[in-house]
């Protein structure tokens, strides 16, 4: 899979991480990428007030694209998931402070996919409800410009606002130009 880039948190620079190697947990991710003219299918989380790929943290023991459908089917209630391509790897760097750890190198597998039109029910992990969160098709323009209108106005926003807005631009620029 193509490589997109490499980022690093403002809390954990490259230094920070080369001198922090075993207290940095790797974690695998697949995001979801589905579009439809220029809709695209976001979650949109009340709690950080932004737009993000559904997909998440992939199983110990489960391969890339199984994660991807599971998650998929999880946050949206996606059917039929199918025509699954590898679109790019999104590497970063940020603050981890769980169980040992101050460090994690996420690794997030991106893929297009194409779903059925209608969506069943979500399968939403706690956290997920307590956050806010809901699938929505949205205009993949307002989904950037909503993102970087958080970046800059809210105190709220999340870790990985950066990484979906970069993603959001870059879908816009290869799938949808």
């Amino acid at each position: 899979m193509r490589h997109l880039t490499t980022r690093y948190h403002i809390d954990t620079p490259k230094d920070f991480i080369a001198a922090n190697q075993q207290t940095m947990l790797t974690r695998l991710a697949a995001r979801a990428i589905v579009v439809r003219e220029k809709q695209i299918l976001m979650l949109y989380t009340q709690r950080y007030h932004d737009y993000s790929l559904p997909g998440g943290g992939v199983d110990i023991g489960e391969e890339i694209e199984q994660g991807l459908i599971r998650e998929l089917q999880e946050e949206t209630g996606a059917q039929a998931i199918r025509n699954i391509n590898a679109f790019g790897l999104y590497e970063e760097y940020r603050p981890w402070q769980r169980d040992g750890y101050t460090s994690v190198n996420m690794l997030s597998y991106c893929f297009t996919c194409d779903i059925d039109s209608q969506l069943g029910e979500t399968q939403f992990e706690a956290h997920e409800v307590n956050n806010g969160m809901a699938p929505v098709w949205i205009d993949i323009d307002e989904a950037i410009q909503h993102n970087l209108d958080t970046i800059v106005n809210s105190s709220k926003k999340g870790l990985s606002i950066e990484r979906e807005t970069f993603l959001l631009q870059l879908i816009k620029q290869e799938l949808l130009s």
